[in-house]
């Protein structure tokens, strides 16, 4: 279960190697914002290289818009090799991007990333285009440029929306985008405590120290545990709907939560029935 994910620049192999033994569950090596036009064969190149063997931990790669003169020729560089575990692909509007994406790529896991008011209204659109998509999430800085927003509150209700489209589509809980500000860890933790309220599973990172502060904030904590089990437990000796002895009542959408919360604190893939 993949709750850290960590951007490195693909012009930096450096700092990519560095990334993989970083404590991230994921690595995702960004070709597009990272990497400045005159840099963006290298990083590509460089990307394809790497990728040639399989890596300690599950390396995405974020390829340019595809509607960028570089993402045909990074959609090419990147597809059959081994170690890449996805595509994620920015600023997505429409379906027919992901099914044409998904022709061209054939059979890799693809990520939409919406970035724009268009994006977030088609998102159930989206979320159901290919089997070969597997996640949704927000691009915020982009999304939030374009409807202006001015505070992360703003952020909720497109946030809901793509948690909604997401398993509305059976997919995984979207996770939350990067936090901007690699100082402020006590505002990182305060954010993720509102993303995970929203439903949202795990968070993109800029820097590895934001990584200990997503991964605290996501797991449930000791008491969040011990009451999960004791739902798990009281469904298992009575079957159907039952009152616990302190009052609590046990039916079962409150048992499913419980299973999801006993799933997260052993890093399992959380029941999403």
């Amino acid at each position: 279960m993949i709750l850290t994910w960590l951007y490195v620049p693909g012009d930096r192999p450096e700092v990519v190697a560095k990334a993989l033994h970083s404590g991230a569950d994921a690595v995702i090596v960004d070709l597009e914002d990272a990497v400045s036009a005159s840099r963006k064969e290298y990083a590509r190149a460089a990307t394809a290289e790497r990728l040639t063997e399989r890596p300690p931990v599950p390396v995405f790669v974020r390829v340019n818009a595809l509607d960028s003169p570089w993402a045909g020729a990074d959609l090419t560089a990147l597809t059959g090799l081994h170690g890449l575990a996805g595509l994620r692909l920015p600023k997505i509007t429409a379906p027919e991007q992901i099914a044409a994406v998904a022709d061209r790529t054939g059979g890799v896991a693809l990520h939409a990333m919406l970035e724009s008011a268009l994006g977030v209204e088609r998102a159930y659109e989206i979320a159901r285009a290919h089997p070969a998509l597997r996640g949704l999430s927000l691009g915020e800085a982009d999304l939030g440029a374009d409807l202006g927003i001015s505070a992360e509150a703003g952020l909720d209700w497109p946030r809901s929306r793509v948690v909604i489209a997401a398993r509305a589509a059976g997919l995984a809980p979207p996770a939350q985008s990067v936090f901007p500000d690699i100082r402020d860890l006590e505002a990182l933790a305060v954010s993720c405590t509102r993303g995970r309220a929203l439903g949202l599973l795990g968070r993109a990172a800029i820097h590895p120290r934001q990584l200990p502060v997503i991964e605290r904030a996501y797991l449930p904590g000791p008491a969040e545990v011990t009451a999960a089990q004791e739902i798990v437990a009281a469904a298992r000796r009575t079957p159907g709907a039952v009152a616990l002895p302190d009052g609590r009542f046990v039916d079962p959408a409150v048992l499913a939560g419980a299973e999801r919360v006993v799933a997260l604190a052993r890093r399992e893939s959380p029941v999403l029935s």
